[in-house]
């Protein structure tokens, strides 16, 4: 029995509507009143359950045209849940209306959901009843409006022109300061003052732009309190006012070490809506640079966590080497961290010439530096003093809080997308899963370091095996076309103008891709009305996920601990706040 025939059985079915999608994840409309229930039992009591909530998020659906079959509603709300004995996801929608925007909080069932559900009241004013503190999460506690609703501007040429006022900044000057009470936590226990130290927002600790408010006792931390949005530059938005292929680079930022990586989930669904297959050498190229681009960051993690927990030296050998690494995505995309190069349909252009001696000569210099780096780093005492059994979580913590990629495989679970899911030609490909046990800082080190190592083999065997052919696409919403006759003929001429400058006309319908990110897995669901830009563009990252369980991680630990902790979590700001 599938779990959509389970559920109409169990719950009835009027309250239990399947709807088709593209990506033929199941998905399910349900009644609003069914939401706990129908969540609670998916969670805890379903066969093979759904453990992890994966994404929750919204539609505004006012000024949407194709819904065909759907039910009616000013809203929908959508929870993304994730089956690891299933290996299946699960969609779950439910309709709002404009005069009733409001649903059931399901942070009893996960802790995770706290961030996810503020963040639908802050981008789309959604009410989650029974939610311990719904408040701005992206946004100044100020903001007027909900960014993500289709009658919010998405110019600034849409809206008056910015001023700031000596009241206003005073105002938003006090909306930063930290009041315990606000968070339901007492100034003074026991006659006794209760010490809070602030770190960031401008803080080299944090990683970015981002503000932890800790409660101390003496020099242990018995909570922290985090305050995000610094990065946020509507992400989202901006993809809902872009054609389909000038949305690209904007992807690049959004983790903005992991370049392309962040261009191969979108483009994945973009390509699922359209019905483009990509060809075989356009594939391997993908993975080669992005299996680069995934050993680029981790070695910029490498150095810095080092460096966090008190190691000058190992900073500066890592970024020499990525130095080298950015020299053959220079040459091949003739740009270095966000190189913008792969397209609808393949990438760019086809690889230069003398791109293999420079492969090659990669793959032989990496490995001889990362026994070097195990001697400096991994078997140090003092490293392994700093790391080990510090910000420790289990397996089943991981799953409840949404962690995935490395953080979760060190938590001694295999589970890796390419592996699981293969996608974009990663079932052509021999490569391990590594994995660490005990989830603590040490373990989350391992796994990274030997998840280098397995990227270098990976791109060896797209060295050694690259096939000849296309390098693009040659369906006609792969954009931009190739050039071909454009001189010849003015229709092709046209043609080719108009892909260019409008960007394919995508078939109505919606779709979800996720790939196996250099953070954790990173995913784009898009909804396409039947047009030349996206009507919805969800960006499911890792790093929102993840740093969400710093209070956790932190607690009973002291404050350079929590400098470790953070390190060893490897995310960016610009991957939280989008």
């Amino acid at each position: 029995m599938d779990i959509i025939e389970e559920l109409q059985n169990r719950f009835g079915p009027d309250g239990i509507t399947p709807q088709a999608t593209r990506d033929a994840i199941p998905t399910l409309w349900i009644a609003p009143d069914l939401v706990p229930g129908v969540l609670g039992y998916l969670k805890g009591q379903a066969e093979r359950p759904y453990r992890m909530l994966y994404d929750l998020t919204a539609i505004d659906e006012r000024v949407r045209v194709h819904r065909d079959g759907q039910p009616a509603g000013d809203f929908t709300l959508v929870y993304h849940l994730l089956s690891f004995e299933r290996n299946e996801d699960l969609r779950l929608k439910v309709a709002l209306g404009e005069d009733r925007l409001a649903a059931k909080s399901v942070i009893s069932l996960w802790p995770s959901a706290n961030w996810y559900e503020r963040e639908a009241w802050d981008m789309f004013g959604i009410a989650f009843e029974g939610h311990p503190r719904l408040s701005r999460i992206l946004m100044p506690p100020h903001w007027q409006g909900h960014p993500l609703r289709k009658d919010h501007p998405a110019r600034a040429t849409d809206m008056e022109p910015f001023t700031l006022s000596e009241e206003k900044e005073e105002l938003e000057e006090q909306a930063l300061r930290f009041r315990p009470e606000e968070w339901g936590i007492a100034k003074s226990v026991d006659g006794k003052e209760v010490l809070f130290l602030n770190l960031g927002p401008q803080h080299p600790g944090t990683h970015g732009p981002f503000r932890i408010v800790v409660e101390l006792d003496g020099e242990e931390i018995v909570d922290a309190f985090l305050d995000i949005g610094f990065h946020h530059r509507g992400a989202e938005k901006m993809g809902e006012r872009q054609s389909w292929h000038t949305y690209i680079p904007y992807t690049d930022r959004v983790d903005y070490l992991g370049g392309i990586m962040n261009n191969f989930a979108y483009l994945l669904a973009v390509e699922q809506l359209a019905g483009i297959e990509v060809p075989d050498r356009g594939k391997l190229i993908r993975i080669m640079m992005a299996e680069l681009f995934r050993i680029s960051n981790h070695l910029v993690w490498y150095g810095t966590f080092v460096m966090d927990v008190g190691a000058m030296s190992p900073v500066f050998f890592t970024f020499n080497d990525r130095e080298r690494l950015f020299a053959i995505v220079k040459a091949v995309c003739g740009a270095r961290m966000h190189p913008n190069w792969f397209r609808i349909g393949g990438v760019a252009e086809d690889l230069p010439r003398g791109w293999e001696g420079l492969v090659r000569d990669f793959l032989a210099y990496l490995p001889r530096r990362l026994k070097e780096y195990d001697r400096m780093v991994l078997k140090n005492r003092l490293f392994k003093a700093r790391t080990q059994g510090i910000g420790a979580i289990t397996l089943e913590e991981a799953v409840e809080w949404g962690v995935t990629g490395p953080n979760l495989r060190a938590c001694d679970f295999e589970w890796d997308f390419r592996k699981k899911r293969p996608y974009g030609g990663y079932d052509q490909l021999e490569f391990d899963v590594p994995t660490a046990e005990r989830g603590d800082c040490y373990a989350r080190a391992l796994v990274r370091v030997e998840e280098i190592r397995q990227s270098l083999r990976i791109i060896g065997q797209c060295l050694d095996h690259m096939p000849d052919g296309p390098y693009k696409s040659r369906h006609p919403l792969a954009t931009p076309p190739l050039k071909g006759r454009t001189m010849h003929d003015i229709e092709t001429l046209i043609d080719h103008f108009l892909g260019v400058s409008w960007g394919p006309v995508v078939p109505a319908g919606e779709c979800f891709h996720a790939i196996e990110a250099t953070k954790g897995s990173n995913g784009y669901y898009l909804i396409s009305d039947g047009g030349v830009i996206p009507y919805r563009v969800r960006i499911r990252t890792p790093s929102f996920a993840h740093v969400q369980m710093l209070p956790l991680m932190s607690r009973g630990f002291m404050i350079p601990d929590l400098m470790a902790i953070i390190g060893s979590i490897d995310f960016v700001m610009g991957d939280v706040d989008r």
